[in-house]
């Protein structure tokens, strides 16, 4: 038999075993210390919340800034966060961190390592004086984007994704200040040990809700606002039957007039659409990805 051959079918048949194993046979394991070591001991923290938290890290063979997850919620001793890091290595959209490769640590401590946030978080440049503005047309696209990522993941993923987090924290910045998404995947139900499929009912509860997180950041985005507290201060804002009337003292200063205004209301038209799905939604992401798009022509600014 040729010796080429014979390699190919010996690391076949050991790739073989380890996917049936329940291994991760397709995504770099990067070894705990290194982790640490990139991320300050754990200190460069870009968020966190009671599921999540997230530090920048520098490796010393990469020269860009990575992302590193720690997620929690996954049971001792199964394979769910195997069977994770397999969906998210699968993934791959303009609009979404890439997967790096995974560690596992001290604790159990499950942790996903994500390629490019060179210009850091997208609360970062809205409200940190030091970071540079944001022009319009950045804004514009920053909002196409995250709404052609959630496209993807609801529409092009299978399985389709049970969690997405849309915050201007969690959304990060390419060096091109493109906007990648940073909280998305398959995560456990209830803490069961196996991930259950979710209904039609139950997605469209969970896509009201991103909707909703999405009119927010659009907000956000207008108005170099904080959301802290769930925006509750923007969503009065754009719930007022007279709202258009008061955009003027609302916009953020940084942006001057370097806007356009039918741009600006459509985008503000988006954002009160959003925010009034948080219950029953009357349409889905494709839909509003469309609506957008018709609204706003990226492509040619």
């Amino acid at each position: 038999m040729d010796p080429f051959v014979h390699k190919l079918r010996r690391h076949l048949r050991a790739w073989l075993h380890r996917s049936r194993s329940g291994a991760v046979f397709f995504v770099r394991r990067i070894s705990y210390k290194d982790v640490r070591r990139a991320t300050d001991g754990f200190h460069r923290v870009v968020y966190s919340n009671s599921d999540i938290s997230a530090y920048a890290a520098r490796f010393e063979d990469s020269g860009g800034v990575c992302l590193v997850r720690e997620v929690k919620g996954f049971d001792e001793g199964t394979d769910h966060f195997y069977r994770h890091v397999q969906f998210l290595g699968r993934l791959r959209h303009r609009h979404l961190l890439s997967l790096r490769g995974f560690s596992v640590g001290r604790n159990r401590k499950r942790l996903l390592i994500f390629d490019n946030i060179e210009n850091g978080s997208l609360k970062d440049h809205l409200n940190d004086p030091l970071k540079t503005p944001l022009d319009w047309r950045t804004r514009l696209q920053i909002a196409n984007g995250v709404v052609a990522a959630l496209e993807y993941l609801f529409l092009f993923s299978e399985p389709p994704v049970c969690h997405v987090s849309i915050t201007s924290s969690n959304i990060m910045l390419d060096e091109n200040f493109t906007a990648k998404l940073s909280d998305f995947g398959l995560l456990p139900s209830g803490g069961n040990s196996d991930l259950m499929p979710y209904s039609e009912d139950c997605l469209k509860q969970k896509s009201g809700k991103i909707i909703f997180q999405l009119g927010v950041l659009i907000l956000e985005l207008v108005t170099g606002q904080s959301s802290e507290m769930e925006g509750s201060d923007l969503i009065e804002w754009i719930q007022e039957s007279r709202f258009y009337n008061s955009i003027d003292k609302m916009i953020d200063p940084d942006l001057g007039n370097n806007y356009d205004c039918t741009e600006l209301k459509s985008l503000l038209a988006v954002a009160k659409l959003c925010i009034k799905s948080w219950d029953k939604p009357s349409f889905t992401i494709p839909q509003l990805f469309r609506h957008l798009q018709r609204k706003i022509d990226i492509t040619h600014q």
